[in-house]
């Protein structure tokens, strides 16, 4: 063996993780059916009916009032959801992550609610509190203010059901980024807004803008609650999503795909803003490792 000593080759593993590379195929080809089954099809199956008819169909479909009235009304409620739930997600995150109070735990499982309630339940709770036959609803009817089935208690329900987003990007970084910085910020001399604005901030950008983009997708695409305290009042208080299910209902089948198409592709512009908000995270952390 003229003093070496063979080394016998073991199976060939997969880089990082240490199993046999056979391991990875199946899987990569088994995720890969997966999403051809579950996203890719579908997504492809929506275009294709939505141009079953030709490009002037499609078009046509967005030029019903009803269409436009939705389309309006479902960027109107994300224009107020989102910037409130963003101004909620920093205060809650801050205090949480920050500071140490009596109730922080509470606050926290409060924050996790609505991914533990159905929205069809939480869109009950609003008609239970604000319906004409509600704990408030005679107060309100005596001083003609609509809530129910009306554009209110549309945005009050999406905001309920899209506001822990920003919150959950938030907390788990701010409460590993500690509070050193803020501390040494405040030691320096400066205000607690100043270091909010130049040390806080700045530390969370990514995370947050991430939490926004996340937080619009399920404004604009929310059905369940909407549905509840909407009425369906067409060309008033439907959205896009309650737009397609009066169609489809209506075996208006291209229409419905058409306005479907709308989402699909605002899904697919998310999807986009997100992986470029992960890609400019990642050069940021490896060009400032520390």
């Amino acid at each position: 063996m003229a003093g070496s000593i063979a080394l016998r080759k073991g199976p060939k593993t997969a880089a990082g993780t240490g199993a046999p590379s056979w391991v990875k195929w199946p899987l990569i080809v088994l995720t890969l059916g997966f999403l051809t089954l579950f996203l890719f099809v579908p997504l492809a199956a929506v275009f294709t009916e939505a141009l079953r008819k030709g490009v002037g169909a499609y078009l046509a479909s967005f030029s019903d009032p009803a269409a436009l009235a939705a389309i309006k009304l479902t960027l109107i409620t994300a224009a107020i959801a989102v910037p409130l739930n963003l101004l909620f997600g920093l205060a809650g995150a801050w205090a949480i992550a920050k500071f140490n109070f009596t109730g922080k735990s509470v606050l926290l499982t409060l924050i996790d609610l609505p991914f533990a309630v159905s929205p069809v339940i939480s869109g009950l709770i609003y008609v239970l509190l604000f319906g004409l036959q509600g704990w408030l609803g005679p107060w309100l009817a005596d001083h003609d203010v609509k809530i129910i089935f009306a554009v209110p208690g549309i945005v009050l329900a999406t905001i309920f059901v899209t506001f822990p987003f920003v919150a959950r990007e938030l907390i788990p970084l701010m409460q590993e980024q500690g509070i050193e910085e803020e501390q040494a910020a405040l030691s320096l001399g400066a205000s607690g807004w100043q270091t909010f604005w130049r040390v806080t901030l700045p530390n969370v950008k990514w995370a947050l803008l991430y939490g926004v983009i996340l937080c619009n997708a399920r404004a604009m695409g929310e059905f369940g609650a909407v549905s509840v305290v909407s009425g369906h009042i067409r060309g008033k208080t439907n959205t896009i999503p309650l737009r397609v299910e009066i169609l489809y209902n209506e075996y208006n089948f291209v229409a419905a795909f058409a306005v479907a198409s709308l989402l699909a592709i605002l899904a697919l512009l998310t999807l986009a803003a997100k992986s470029l908000v992960e890609w400019q995270a990642q050069r940021q952390a490896a060009r400032d490792p520390e």
